[in-house]
């Protein structure tokens, strides 16, 4: 960070006059006292101003150690039982980080509302849509969509004006599911839950798709059971399921911790730039004998698009019929480190679908992981075992820049 002082404050007087220094980039400005020189007290004053610069220096540590910011560089660490102390320790409540949170998101977070969504009638609204149609478009404020226990059968679709939404279970299965698909609606707009806005926060929920599973003799049978297109947006503790196409992780920054994703095919998919952390990855058994866990649409080097797997688990149905992930469109971008892989992954591992002249552009990557399924042996050469070095972008929130907008969930409980 480079740092530029700028004096917005000094006059020439007899008396102290205060020195007001900014730094570019940072939160916080420190106030330093000054003094003209008389030469009859030349002596006096300068060690005057010697003590006051002491006394100031201090205050500028102080100033810094009572600062809270989240830790964009702060590596995940390499022990799993160490990660959700180590997230909690980065990753502060809004409260602590006034000066170093997206200023829009801490006024939001400071004036948060709830409202209650009960199918007996009991809360504010019956039905998850209902609520969501009170939030005003330009939304300014935090709300939390209480959603009791049961299964809520409704299309759910949060537009790109009403940021600041958080849907939090309550119940201990709450269930938010649907059953469109491709035919009806086109892929992306088939989401059970589809959200198009910013900041938006999932949290101890069942989201699912629950049109059939997909078979050769039916076209447009792929669905979606969530599609996150805002930017900002954390999944706490939520099963996603489907089979084709189950999660659009569609574009914008995306945080996923302790969840559950299940499918068949493509059952990660888009351009989002996301990190998953502790999520486990099961790949359901597929008619055509071959389960493909990403397709991860990177368009160019400039797109800044691509997901990290950390400290995740890769499990399935059948043994040895899972790829982690195929080149769909033109440079995916995929590391898996950290990662416990079952027997359910193909020795190969990665698909670059007969292109072998963009092998040297995309990232199949690797780094650390465990269990029958990451041997080395017969791994695509279009994959790529990174070192410490090349792993290190991939494995800490600034990744995705989490420091300026990534909050805990809901309930503390829930990491």
């Amino acid at each position: 960070m480079q740092e530029k002082p700028e004096n917005l404050v000094n006059r020439r007087t007899s008396e102290p006059s205060l020195k007001i220094s900014t730094w570019q980039g940072s939160s916080f400005f420190l106030l330093i006292k000054t003094y003209n020189i008389h030469p009859q007290n030349n002596i006096i004053t300068k060690m005057t101003c010697i003590i006051s610069s002491i006394q100031y220096a201090i205050l500028f540590i102080l100033v810094i150690a009572i600062t809270v910011n989240s830790d964009d560089a702060s590596p995940i660490p390499t022990e799993k039982t160490k990660v959700s102390k180590w997230f909690l320790g980065n990753i502060k409540p809004y409260q602590e980080r006034k000066n170093t949170l997206d200023p829009l998101l801490y006024k939001a977070e400071a004036s948060r509302r709830t409202i209650k969504v009960r199918k007996d009638g009991k809360g504010d609204f019956k039905t998850v849509m209902e609520a969501i149609e009170s939030i005003p478009s330009g939304n300014k404020q935090r709300v939390i969509v209480n959603i009791g226990d049961g299964v809520f059968n409704e299309k759910i679709i949060i537009n790109r004006t009403k940021p600041f939404v958080t849907l939090y279970g309550a119940g201990k299965f709450t269930t938010l599911q649907f059953d469109g698909t491709a035919k009806q609606y086109g892929t992306i707009n088939s989401a059970s839950v589809a959200v198009e806005s910013d900041y938006f926060v999932a949290s101890n929920l069942i989201i699912k798709n629950t049109a059939p599973r997909p078979n050769s003799k039916t076209r447009g049978a792929q669905a979606v059971a969530l599609r996150i297109s805002g930017d900002k947006a954390a999944i706490y503790k939520c099963n996603i399921l489907g089979f084709q196409d189950t999660l659009c992780d569609d574009k914008g920054r995306h945080f996923f911790y302790g969840c559950y994703i299940e499918g068949t095919m493509d059952f990660i998919f888009g351009s989002g730039k996301s990190l998953y952390l502790r999520t486990r990855i099961h790949a359901l058994h597929d008619e055509t004998g071959v389960t493909i866990i990403t397709a991860q649409a990177r368009n160019s080097k400039l797109d800044d698009s691509g997901y990290s797997f950390v400290h995740c688990q890769v499990t399935g149905d059948k043994t040895g019929n899972t790829y982690l992930g195929r080149l769909w469109i033109k440079l995916p971008q995929v590391v898996f480190a950290y990662t416990t892989m079952t027997d359910v992954i193909v020795p190969e591992a990665w698909l670059n679908e007969d292109h072998p002249e963009k092998n040297g552009d995309i990232l199949f990557g690797e780094y650390k992981n465990s269990g029958r399924g990451a041997t080395l042996a017969g791994r695509a050469k279009h994959s790529k075992q990174l070192d410490d070095k090349q792993a290190r972008y991939f494995l800490s929130l600034g990744y995705i820049q989490a420091s300026k907008w990534l909050l805990p969930p809901p309930a503390s409980r829930i990491i």
